[in-house]
């Protein structure tokens, strides 16, 4: 199999000076000047563009999501800011990116030894890019995210720099370990707790054992108890539509799921699909995920093992072309569910045991279990201490990301030992906090004139309903 990234042969001074040779056609001060393209498409035009694949029936509760804040507008715009980034010039310093690193796609999950692990945990836009591009995507994420909070300005301000500071100063440490220490490096529970310790806060150590507790108890059977309920003596998924649509009466349906579901185990390694083989299908039903994902298909799956006591929830969710191709490369992969897949795994210092990718009818899909002590902070409920923790931790974390694609060598010579890059940083996470304020009054003013529709009482209660052609496809429809 051959690598997304090339095989280094330099010596570790080569890769040293060639990162710093990069500041000769990209000088890190010119990372924090944002300047809008002549032909900057228009905000809301863009963002239409994106749901000719999805459920339109379930659009207004997209458009009604992304309308709530500045906050939750930046998380459903990564299409706009991916087209941002990529009318300007860049580094060339190319990673695994994430492609949509603002701060609610960091958090806790378990890893298969059971450890909690810190780490990012979404990976629909994954493409390899330049680094800079997560970079300010995470700083602007948390002067967008604070404001929105009702922090001061001058408050808001200085995160995006903390989180710059973080990630520099990671990569500086990471570039001098070598490749194996570098890959086996995690965040996990015990760093955390360490990590709080050393800072002499009492208030961050209580904080820490408040997050890990709430993440341990988002175990597999809060999932279950959450989603389902008992039918006739059967579980089986709630019937809550549009958020949670239930195909237990869905024949065709659920045979398509199944389908895709035995596909999918096919593909797995041999432990986990000989783990799964342990387990049969119980039921299936359809939920509304995240911000700018509603009207994707995300199907979730009800399995059982040795007895109803042993029950296990899967997320099939349907993958489309990342918001960075157009700006990047082609995925090199032959669906998207394995492009996610691959990206996850390169990104996350361990992952789901239950990563892998399945292909519907004509949809592209990947698979994970859910709610596996998932857990990630309300950005509008953290005070200050906690916002300046979090941002160092979120920068550090995605260093650490980066470092396992990348060169990071080359980066942290990029990067260098000064303030440089931090500086720049913040002064473009100020610009793009106003370019976002600016899409966001743009798109609530189409709402307003009815350009951009909202959920009515039709809408209100969708049902996915999958209709099997004769030619083997499947069309999505609402009921």
């Amino acid at each position: 199999m051959s690598t997304l990234f090339p095989i280094r042969t330099s010596t570790v001074a080569e890769r040293a000076a060639a990162g710093k040779a990069v500041r000769k056609q990209r000088p890190r001060s010119a990372l924090g000047v944002y300047t809008p393209s002549s032909d900057r498409p228009d905000p809301v035009t863009l963002l239409a563009s994106q749901e000719t694949e999805r459920v339109a029936a379930l659009l207004p509760l997209r458009h009604q999501r992304m309308s709530v804040n500045p906050f939750a507008f930046l998380r459903g715009a990564a299409a706009i800011m991916a087209n941002d980034l990529g009318s300007m010039p860049h580094t060339g310093l190319s990673v695994q990116l994430c492609g949509d690193a603002h701060l609610s796609n960091l958090g806790l999950f378990a890893g298969p030894d059971r450890r909690l692990v810190f780490d990012l945990n979404d990976f629909d836009e994954t493409n390899p890019g330049p680094f800079e591009w997560d970079v300010q995507r995470l700083a602007t994420s948390f002067q967008v995210a604070a404001l929105t909070a009702g922090h001061s300005h001058s408050f808001a301000a200085t995160l995006p720099r903390v989180a710059a500071e973080a990630y520099r100063t990671a990569m500086t440490e990471f570039a001098g370990m070598n490749d194996l220490d570098l890959w086996y490096f995690r965040v996990d529970a015990t760093l955390l707790e360490q990590w709080a310790q050393e800072s002499g806060s009492k208030a961050g150590q209580r904080a820490v054992r408040k997050t890990t507790e709430a993440a341990t108890a988002k175990n597999r059977w809060s999932a279950v108890k959450s989603l389902t309920t008992m039918v006739d003596g059967q579980r089986r998924f709630k019937d809550q539509p549009p958020l949670l649509t239930s195909l237990s009466t869905d024949e065709r349906s659920r045979q398509t799921i199944s389908t895709m579901f035995e596909k999918y185990r096919t593909e797995l390694l041999i432990d986990r699909a000989e783990l799964l083989a342990r387990y049969h299908f119980v039921d299936a039903g359809h939920k509304v995920v995240g911000v700018g994902s509603v009207g994707l298909l995300a199907f979730v799956l009800l399995l059982q093992g040795r007895d109803d006591g042993d029950l296990l929830v899967l997320q099939l969710k349907q993958a489309v072309t990342s918001v960075l191709e157009p700006f990047t490369a082609p995925s090199t992969f032959p669906t998207h569910g394995q492009r996610v897949e691959a990206g996850q795994r390169l990104i996350q210092a361990t992952t789901d045991a239950f990563l892998g990718f399945t292909e519907g009818p004509d949809r592209d899909y990947y698979v994970r279990q859910l709610r596996d002590m998932k857990w990630s902070p309300d950005p509008l409920d953290m005070n200050k201490d906690a916002y300046s923790t979090y941002a160092g931790l979120c920068g550090a974390t995605l260093a650490r990301a980066h470092a396992r694609s990348g060169d990071s060598v080359a980066i942290a010579a990029y990067l260098g030992s000064g303030d440089a890059f931090d500086r720049a940083i913040t002064d473009f996470a100020s610009a793009y906090t106003q370019q976002n304020d600016a899409d966001f009054a743009a798109y609530t003013k189409a709402i307003a004139d009815g350009a951009v529709s909202m959920p009515t009482g039709s809408e209100s209660s969708a049902r996915i309903v999958l209709n099997s052609k004769e030619d083997g496809s499947v069309s999505v429809t609402s009921a």
